[in-house]
């Protein structure tokens, strides 16, 4: 019988078990019994918190999604322009936290199980509708709307590939290599309109 008061523990013992089950292993083969290990549970106590394996990946994912947002929406509460905010966005999504090897090899365990769950896939989608929103209201402060979503695609595209890549342990690119990529490519976009793009 579980203790009353530890289910929130347990539950986020899970859930980080789980982001580092699946980075160690690099896809969603791990079992529910391996994710329990890493937290210190048993598979029964995992199953009664969270049902399923499928379940306790789902809430991994929003997890992290969450974190992501209030780490959003706390830099861009700290920025004073909208250039800035926009910088703020680029960094969130390059933080340290973000760039350790068990998370970026989960996050690419979970775009190859968006190809088979839907609800995997809608939590992604959920995720790149927010980086776009949030790089658009700030754009759109700056320039036209046609031209802000334009710039808004190739910023979150950058920011994908570049995260991504750090999944090719042959070819990654840094943190501050990556922030400075995208904030020249926001600079050199952004120059049309506001003289030299690099104000913030």
């Amino acid at each position: 019988m579980p203790k009353v008061g530890m289910e929130p523990v347990r539950r986020k013992a899970l859930v980080d078990a789980t982001l580092r089950a699946v980075g160690d292993h690099g896809s969603l083969t791990v079992t529910m019994s391996e994710i329990a290990r890493h937290a210190g549970v048993s598979a029964a106590l995992a199953h009664h918190y969270f049902g399923s394996k499928e379940q306790l990946v789902i809430e991994t994912i929003r997890s992290l999604l969450r974190q992501l947002r209030t780490d959003t929406v706390a830099a861009m509460g700290a920025a004073a322009t909208p250039r800035e905010k926009l910088s703020a966005v680029i960094r969130v999504n390059f933080q340290a936290h973000q760039f350790a090897p068990e998370t970026v090899a989960a996050w690419l365990a979970f775009y190859s199980e968006a190809q088979r769950s839907e609800e995997t896939r809608r939590l992604l989608v959920l995720y790149a509708r927010r980086l776009r929103s949030n790089l658009m209201a700030n754009l759109r402060q700056l320039c036209p709307a046609d031209d802000a979503a334009r710039i808004a695609e190739g910023a979150s595209a950058m920011i994908d590939g570049l995260y991504l890549r750090q999944g090719l342990k042959s070819a990654p690119v840094s943190i501050e290599a990556s922030i400075a990529l995208t904030e020249d490519y926001l600079t050199a976009h952004l120059r049309p309109f506001t003289g030299r793009g690099d104000e913030r």
